[in-house]
């Protein structure tokens, strides 16, 4: 009579294995989704900070003090040499979707475009500019891509907020939220 030899698990073994990365699993995945939010919230933070400091380079070197109204503006580097103004993924479009965020840029209504024709060192004329503007992120997916929406206007200072920013209608009084820098 030979002997079986058993090699291999048991269905048993097999179910409790299965369970335990299950449990495994179930602890890990939403401190992953948390880091991923938070990710994404910075890299909106630092979207908006790259549209601060470029919005800053553009007035102070090329558009006489005034500033881009849409972040396309920023986009095109001067007539006489040299880089543009923003990165190339945020000065594709109007509206830039970056890591589960909308980030939007425009010129504010309190703003003022120049009373004299003036052309920018890019090639952009009066209506293209503007005294004043404001850049909004908002999450793609509100409480899976991030859960705060951002805004930031001509001084600088971005403001963080749990809902929608609900009106971005000149820069007094500020639209909401708490300032984060």
């Amino acid at each position: 009579m030979r002997i079986r030899d058993n090699k291999g698990f048991t269905l048993i073994e097999l179910l409790i294995v299965v369970a335990i990365i299950g449990i495994i699993a179930a602890i890990a995945v939403p401190g992953l989704l948390s880091a991923r939010r938070s990710g994404n919230e910075a890299s909106a933070i630092g979207s908006l900070r790259a549209i601060t400091s470029s919005q800053q380079a553009y007035a102070s070197t090329c558009a006489l003090g005034f500033y881009a109204e849409q972040l396309p503006t920023l986009a095109v580097a001067p007539a006489a040499g040299g880089a543009p103004f923003i990165s190339p993924d945020l000065g594709v479009a109007v509206a830039v979707d970056k890591s589960g965020y909308t980030v939007t840029m425009d010129g504010a209504t309190d703003g003022a475009n120049p009373v004299n024709p003036l052309a920018t060192c890019n090639g952009f004329a009066q209506g293209d500019v503007t005294s004043s503007w404001y850049a909004t992120a908002e999450p793609v997916s509100p409480g899976a891509t991030g859960t705060r929406y951002f805004w930031v206007g001509t001084l600088g200072t971005i403001f963080a907020d749990t809902i929608a920013v609900p009106s971005t209608d000149g820069m007094d009084p500020a639209p909401g939220g708490a300032p984060i820098q």
